[in-house]
């Protein structure tokens, strides 16, 4: 399996060497050259079996020789060993035909987890086989660094940079990220929104001396291996309701566009996906596109589900590519409007193919207090606000088609973000045990301008791949 740039102007690389580079050389997102298709009796096979078991089979043709296999299934295995709930990643039912999908058992409380632990260990692996360090550069709006600070911590091949808008994130979020005193990790608080941590980003992969120098990696989810490892669970879920032999529907609270993208790869891949709902908060530039075919950016709204506080969906040039035929060209041009205009129009053929996969519904701050109300009072359930805009959107698609199940992704722990919990439904959600001491820990972070070229020298006098 080759990986290619939606770009079309960076060599194709090997499963290792994407998994290394994340970004392209010429700015681009990696995807695969074609995508494998599993067969139906395969995926029906998936029913009661393990988690890692599932992941090896749905993951494995993407890696192909490149780990060992013996090698690979003990990273599986070690990988998902870490959540608490033997079902890794369980379904609970909330209404006729609704489903909340829990991924948020892992270490950090966050969907993250699920593909962090398994791409901590990969990366490490490959490290260690070509005797190399890297240093970790991540942008995140609250989950993403957590997931990537604990499954790295304390790794001698890797320093990790973890950037976030200061004073954006819930102050959960922020101490999972500042409460870890290891040496190889490293938090900046940026003096701007989670869109200027991950432009700045860019930046750093787009500077090829600087890049070059530091050995430059990534793991948001412009790391196509995030995004596979995420299939994962569109597959053990959809089985669960009785897929292949009957469709499913899976409504995601997005920003970045990577988790949902995860079920339509699903779909390529021979899962009976029925429809993809797209679920976002106030900041609503995906409904928007789907609704209009223009892609504008328009000012981050701060909300109570601040992981979704995005403008800028990375992931979304990736269905771009499929949706366009993979036209290379016709990606570069809308990318470099976006750089340019701060907007896009996509061709028409281009928005039907995306209209004919995808749904997408916007979900209020009001709307996302009472269906966090609603979930508690009905089910005795509490659910975190993104998971509460999921729930909200997925309640309106069901309205269309009531015979197909529908499955939210649940992507992070009530408490979380407590303070928007307990306001909806007057109730504290407390921390697992083994978080239970967070909120006294001692932080460690530094506040940066938003300038690139302070982050860069940040990032130059720490990271040990430059010595």
């Amino acid at each position: 399996m080759r990986y290619i740039s939606t770009r079309g102007e960076a060599p194709a690389l090997s499963f290792t060497d994407a998994l290394l580079a994340g970004l392209a050389r010429d700015g681009g997102l990696y995807v695969p050259e074609m995508f494998p298709t599993l067969p139906r009796e395969t995926i029906a096979g998936f029913a009661g079996r393990p988690y890692a078991q599932v992941a090896e089979t749905v993951i494995g043709p993407f890696v192909g020789d490149e780990i060992e296999p013996a090698a690979f299934r003990a990273m599986l295995d070690d990988a998902y060993a870490q959540f608490r709930h033997p079902a890794v990643t369980p379904l609970t039912q909330i209404g006729d035909n609704l489903f909340i999908l829990e991924l948020f058992h892992g270490p950090t409380l966050a969907f993250k987890d699920v593909a962090m632990q398994l791409l901590g260990r990969m990366m490490d692996h490959a490290l260690k086989e070509r005797g190399q360090r890297a240093t970790i550069v991540g942008a995140t709006s609250g989950d993403t660094g957590a997931a990537a600070i604990e499954a790295f911590r304390g790794l001698d091949q890797v320093d990790v940079f973890i950037m976030y808008p200061h004073g954006r994130v819930s102050d959960i979020q922020r101490k999972q990220m500042t409460s870890v005193d290891a040496p190889n990790i490293h938090t900046i608080a940026l003096e701007g929104t989670f869109d200027d941590c991950q432009s700045i980003l860019k930046g750093l992969f787009n500077n090829h001396r600087f890049r070059d120098d530091l050995k430059l990696s990534g793991v948001n989810s412009i790391n196509w291996a995030r995004v596979v490892a995420q299939t994962v669970y569109y597959f053990t879920s959809a089985v669960v309701l009785g897929g292949p032999h009957r469709p499913v529907s899976f409504t995601v609270p997005t920003g970045n566009f990577g988790d949902i993208l995860a079920g339509y790869i699903a779909k390529r891949m021979g899962l009976p996906v029925d429809r993809l709902v797209v679920a976002t908060n106030e900041n609503d530039i995906l409904e928007r596109t789907l609704a209009s075919g223009t892609y504008e950016v328009r000012g981050v709204v701060p909300t109570q589900s601040p992981s979704m506080d995005i403008q800028v969906s990375s992931n979304f040039e990736r269905l771009i590519f499929d949706a366009c035929g993979r036209d290379a060209a016709t990606v570069r041009r809308l990318m470099a409007s976006l750089q340019q205009a701060g907007a896009f129009t996509l061709p028409s053929d281009t928005l039907a193919k995306i209209q004919a996969e995808f749904d997408a519904l916007r979900t209020g701050e009001t709307g996302t207090a009472k269906e966090m109300s609603r979930v508690h009072a009905e089910c005795g359930l509490l659910i975190d606000p993104h998971t509460a805009v999921g729930v909200h959107a997925a309640r309106k698609a069901l309205e269309k088609n009531p015979s197909v199940p529908m499955v939210v992704l649940g992507t992070a722990h009530p408490a979380k973000f407590g303070d928007a919990v307990k306001k909806a439904t007057g109730l504290t959600a407390p921390l697992p045990p083994h978080l239970a001491k967070l909120t006294e820990a001692r932080e460690h972070f530094t506040v940066l301008p938003n300038d690139q070229g302070a982050i860069e020298r940040f990032v130059r006098e720490r990271a040990r791949a430059a010595r």
